[in-house]
């Protein structure tokens, strides 16, 4: 039985995968780099800053001493577009209320850093409802390796089987599912509410009852 959500962030509760595309290009641009959309949305999408460059150092010969430096312009170009922009949605704030009321435990395990994740929670009025809020800064891999999302898992106390992770791009599905956690698949942070969340912790549910009747002596 489902006993805890964990959501991914971007792209799933903060529509901000365009934010973090312009915020990395903003600071490519300072030494003639960029990242096309089709590149993006094929090969980057979901994955931690860190990656993005190394992949961009070995495709298209971006120097490694380029990285720190570029890695802090996007963090700074990615906090002004969410203070100017993050803000609270009905849709999320039902939806995790009204799961936290029904005695579900909720974290958020996202591939940003830290203090994008806390300001982000914050600006959007959802870390009230959240058990638990990881970070790319808290496992030793990203996604798309699972080892967020067992840390989410072994954190809040519960097996794989008991918990419903919301994923929305290939890298993160590929994370949630190797987890061994079951995965709710979205394109559109809309996609994120409460029916579709119930309907799938209901099929989910009645799938493992199914299986009791069945596995029964």
């Amino acid at each position: 039985m489902i006993k805890a959500v964990i959501f991914d962030m971007d792209g799933v509760l903060i529509e901000a995968k365009d934010w973090h595309y312009d915020a990395l290009n903003k600071a490519l641009n300072l030494f003639g780099y960029n990242i096309s959309r089709h590149d993006h949305l094929t090969s980057y999408d979901g994955l931690p800053t860190s990656h993005k460059l190394k992949m961009l150092t070995v495709e298209h010969g971006l120097p490694k001493a380029l990285h720190p430096f570029i890695n802090e312009m996007k963090q700074a170009y990615t906090m002004e577009i969410v203070y100017a922009q993050c803000k609270p949605t009905f849709v999320h704030q039902y939806a995790l209320s009204s799961l936290k009321n029904q005695g579900y435990r909720l974290a958020v395990a996202s591939n940003s850093i830290r203090n994008t994740v806390e300001v982000m929670m914050e600006k959007s009025c959802l870390d009230q409802y959240l058990d638990l809020k990881l970070s790319n800064q808290d496992v030793a891999k990203g996604k798309p390796a699972p080892d967020i999302y067992i840390k989410a898992i072994n954190d809040l106390g519960f097996r794989p089987e008991e918990c419903l992770i919301v994923e929305d791009n290939e890298n993160g599905i590929r994370a949630a599912r190797a987890s061994g956690a079951h995965v709710l698949e979205v394109a559109e942070t809309t996609d994120v509410n409460l029916e579709n969340i119930l309907n799938k912790i209901e099929e989910i549910n009645a799938s493992a009852q199914r299986c009791l009747k069945e596995c029964a002596p």
